[in-house]
């Protein structure tokens, strides 16, 4: 029989994608993460994890034994409330795109702390999204609909997208008129290969074949690389200030979606924080979806 502290810290590790990770989040260091882990698959005679420049990768006995950690996890979690009252206190991480997170979310939470001080909210704003399945996070704001039987997803809003351009640049450049006119502009986008969701494909389908001449990771460098005047690109609406909408017949339409873990979905904090983000996305939508839809 294994221990199952060891199996504690191979669950951080591997949420963490690396020993550093797990040990800062444990407050232990990184030396230990590894002995931990190696005697766990020591006793288990298996290997669990493939080290590499990039960090930890699960073997498929890994996989199989942290879907198997994670439910004996959420067990005595349940478990521990049984004996405890359900206050509005504690930790909650949220998962959200760089672009919502940072214009949308930052800014309000202030907010909920003044009216909720129990609370102490983690914000995971990146390229990419945390997962709320391996509990990496409690909640997890996405661009599509997460698969998963321990995941409660729910629409959360919808937002617009279009093409912008910077003032100078269209003084000095001109408007396109159709998005054919497009291929005579320096446009600004993803780099293909760092798309992390099919939903971030946006120059598809203004035109296909659209590539862009100036490339980033970040929606909000593009952002920033539109608005010195490098160029014409798609951004969410709500990221656009400042900025000049050109080709009004492209109009993009996506929805975020809020995904919590079923074992904490009704804990009075979760339920506190989701209220709250459905409220302010309500209070945004002159932000969020600006423009009516186009007609067809």
């Amino acid at each position: 029989m294994f221990d199952w502290d060891d199996l504690r810290i191979f669950i951080a590790a591997a949420r963490a994608g690396s020993l550093g990770g797990a040990a800062v989040r444990l407050g232990v260091d990184a030396a230990t993460v590894g002995r931990r882990v190696a005697r766990l698959e020591s006793t288990l005679k298996s290997t669990l994890v493939v080290r590499s420049t990039t960090g930890l990768q699960l073997t498929a006995a890994g996989a199989q034994l942290l879907d198997m950690g994670l439910e004996a996890e959420s067990a005595m979690e349940a478990a521990a409330r049984v004996t405890q009252s359900d206050t509005l206190a504690g930790v909650v991480r949220i998962s959200a795109s760089e672009g919502f997170g940072v214009s949308i979310v930052a800014p309000a939470l202030p907010a909920l702390r003044r009216t909720s001080p129990g609370l102490r909210i983690e914000l995971a704003a990146t390229s990419g999204f945390l997962s709320p399945t391996r509990r990496e996070v409690d909640m997890a704001i996405t661009l599509a609909a997460p698969d998963a039987a321990r995941l409660i997803v729910e629409p959360l809003t919808p937002y617009q997208l279009a093409l912008y351009a910077s003032p100078d640049h269209l003084a000095q450049h001109g408007a396109p008129r159709t998005v054919d006119d497009l291929a005579a502009f320096d446009i600004v986008g993803y780099i293909d290969d760092l798309i992390y969701a099919p939903e971030l494909r946006y120059l598809d389908e203004v035109r296909p074949g659209l590539t862009p001449h100036v490339a980033s990771s970040s929606i909000r460098a593009q952002k920033e690389i539109i608005a010195a005047g490098g160029g014409i690109g798609v951004l969410p609406c709500f990221l656009a200030k400042g900025l000049v909408r050109v080709l009004p017949s492209v109009l993009i339409e996506r929805r975020f979606w809020l995904a919590t873990h079923r074992d904490v979905h009704d804990t009075a904090r979760m339920r506190t924080v989701r209220t709250w983000l459905k409220t302010l996305c309500d209070a945004r939508q002159a932000s969020l979806r600006p423009y009516a839809p186009l007609a067809g």
